[in-house]
């Protein structure tokens, strides 16, 4: 017998909380699992209030796009009337059994109304009865029975699918070992090995955003093998607030050095219309926008030295950070190939982290009024978010990032960064 479907319920905190829908014994009374089996189990899947899952195939080919936007579609439909008083959580279906939440990653949500209403259960089904198929979410609705024990009920929408009345016990499991579910997708989803698995996603999605054929065009106009000069090339990373405009600056004044940055000023323009799409095609365009600068680094290396205000790293770091549910605990660990260097992408001579502690970033933050991206916002607002982007920096390799403490004054830093940069074994 295939073992169940799982699930991974990202808790507040940044826990994860893994349970099974059915198993020995199926559906149906016979297979009842223990009453009150796990009490964080019971504290968001059953009483008081009503939880419900819904998640939905990651896609495969072609349909990852689509797939992607769907999602991204279904969270905001969740956010708003008549769904405003419930709470939303991310949740993950992964294998490896058949079914909702097997054979592959189901990414989707799960929403809990405290008020265990009619109304709720009637929008849920309205929402999904109106997706259209291929790609409609799996709507389950938890219940709990006398003993306390929990049960899923998965709704049939019009036109077949599992009886109505047919029920699972939900089974507390362990963590799978070694890695997060998600982890073995990241190659596929937002951290492209090369430079063609970024361009194949934007064309994907040429039919519905023109920007992604002209970032593809520039790109094409790109040549494959390019080789860094003889000079000098420094990548600067950091958290935002850390001081990296003001360091890449002065740094630069400091060396003579031509300041690029990453995306460059030939597709910046439409960064924010990338922004407000799903991470995987977010993901390609900033991926295409260090394949842009590498070639602007090739040619600038030839005759000066160079300094690139965010790079490879930075793209990398974030997406692995967005795309993993959970804490930092939840992260790869150090080594794993997602922190590897793309074989195809232009290396500098070296990277240098800022750090600053999180109070110096809010210092800093306040009244500064710029622009932020999606992710910049969520590092504002969410501390794990930004634990796991600064792990995920300091887990990166071939090259690694240098850290440099960019709390003193701004001259301090900067003869920080200059000694750095003339002794960079040190």
């Amino acid at each position: 017998m295939a073992p169940p479907p799982r699930y991974a319920l990202e808790l507040p905190g940044g826990a994860l909380l893994h349970f099974a829908v059915g198993g020995a014994g199926g559906a149906g009374e016979a297979g009842a699992p223990a009453a009150r089996p796990d009490p964080r189990l019971a504290a968001w899947l059953g009483p008081p209030g009503r939880s419900y899952s819904l998640c939905a195939p990651a896609g495969a080919g072609g349909e990852r796009v689509r797939a992607a936007r769907r999602l991204q579609r279904l969270r905001g439909q969740l956010q708003r009337a008549p769904f405003r008083g419930c709470q939303l959580r991310p949740l993950l279906g992964y294998g490896p059994g058949p079914g909702p939440g097997g054979g592959g990653l189901q990414p989707g949500f799960l929403l809990r109304d405290p008020r265990g209403g009619a109304d709720t259960r009637r929008a849920l089904r309205d929402l999904v009865g109106a997706c259209p198929e291929p790609g409609r979410p799996h709507l389950g609705e938890f219940e709990a029975d006398a003993r306390g024990a929990l049960w899923q009920r998965l709704w049939a929408p019009p036109g077949g699918g599992p009886a109505r009345g047919a029920r699972s016990p939900v089974l507390p499991v362990p963590e799978p070992p070694p890695l997060h579910p998600a982890v073995p997708d990241l190659h596929r989803s937002v951290v492209f090995r090369d430079r063609d698995a970024a361009s194949a996603v934007l064309r994907e999605c040429t039919s519905f955003i023109p920007e992604a054929q002209a970032v593809l065009d520039l790109v094409d106009q790109c040549p494959r093998q390019v080789r860094k000069g003889k000079f000098q090339v420094i990548a600067i990373e950091g958290l935002d607030a850390t001081g990296k405009t003001t360091v890449t600056q002065s740094v630069s004044a400091s060396l003579n050095a031509v300041l690029l940055q990453s995306p460059p000023p030939c597709i910046r323009q439409w960064r924010q219309i990338f922004d407000e799409e799903p991470p995987i095609i977010r993901r390609a365009f900033y991926s295409l926008g260090n394949y842009l600068v590498a070639s602007e680094i090739a040619k600038e290396s030839i005759v000066g030295p160079v300094i690139v205000d965010r790079y490879w790293h930075s793209t990398a770091a974030y997406a692995i950070a967005a795309e993993l549910s959970g804490g930092p605990q939840h992260l790869p660990p150090a080594r794993h190939p997602v922190y590897q260097w793309p074989g195809d992408l232009l290396k500098p001579d070296l990277v240098l982290l800022l750090t600053v502690s999180p109070e110096e970033r809010v210092q800093r933050l306040r009244g500064r009024g710029l622009e932020q991206t999606r992710e910049e916002a969520e590092l504002e607002a969410n501390s794990i978010f930004r634990q796991k982007v600064q792990q995920a920096y300091q887990r990166m390799e071939n090259p690694s990032c240098l850290a440099v403490d960019a709390s003193p004054s701004r001259e301090e830093v900067l003869q920080t960064v200059l000694q750095r940069i003339r002794t960079p074994a040190d």
